[in-house]
């Protein structure tokens, strides 16, 4: 079951961003630190009514952000459509032990039916340059990779942009 994250659960959701990035660095992926995900992001997600969580017997395994804000950095990417009716996906997570199982293909079927169903043209997200196999993930379900954006807090190496038509 996915639905809409309550502020109370924050911690449940940091508890599974900070396995992810801790998964990740173990496998030499430095794309989530102590910087990000923050509690104050999830915050103003849920203020937004744009976190989800994904459940499995009662408990949260995942999480995605549906958010129709675009940031700062995106300005300078060509995407494939104009800035107008676009849905941006940010901090997917799932956690480690669940991982592999498809859960992320839920996430995301999820976040591209809610942007079918509300008319959007797009769903524009960003991953990390070193992360193949979010690549990958993203590129099998038809994203096409546009240009590259920094987040300094974050990495030295890019983030890649990706964008489908709906």
């Amino acid at each position: 079951m996915i639905r809409r994250a309550k502020i109370g659960e924050i911690p449940e959701i940091l508890a599974i961003t900070k396995a992810c990035a801790t998964y990740m660095i173990k496998k030499g992926i430095f794309q989530w630190n102590e910087h990000y995900p923050s509690q104050n992001a999830f915050e103003k997600d849920i203020e937004r009514g744009e976190l989800f969580v994904l459940l499995l017997d009662g408990s949260i395994i995942g999480t995605i952000v549906i958010s129709t804000l675009m940031d700062e950095e995106y300005v300078p990417i060509t995407w494939l459509s104009s800035n107008r009716n676009n849905l941006y996906i940010h901090r997917l997570s799932v956690h480690p032990k669940y991982q592999g199982k498809g859960y992320a293909q839920q996430l995301m079927d999820f976040a591209e039916k809610y942007a079918k169903t509300n008319n959007f043209t797009s769903v524009r997200l960003d991953t990390f340059s070193q992360n193949k196999r979010n690549q990958k993930f993203y590129e099998t379900r038809g994203y096409q990779k546009l240009g590259d954006i920094y987040f300094p807090k974050q990495s030295e190496h890019p983030f890649h942009c990706y964008e489908l038509l709906l």
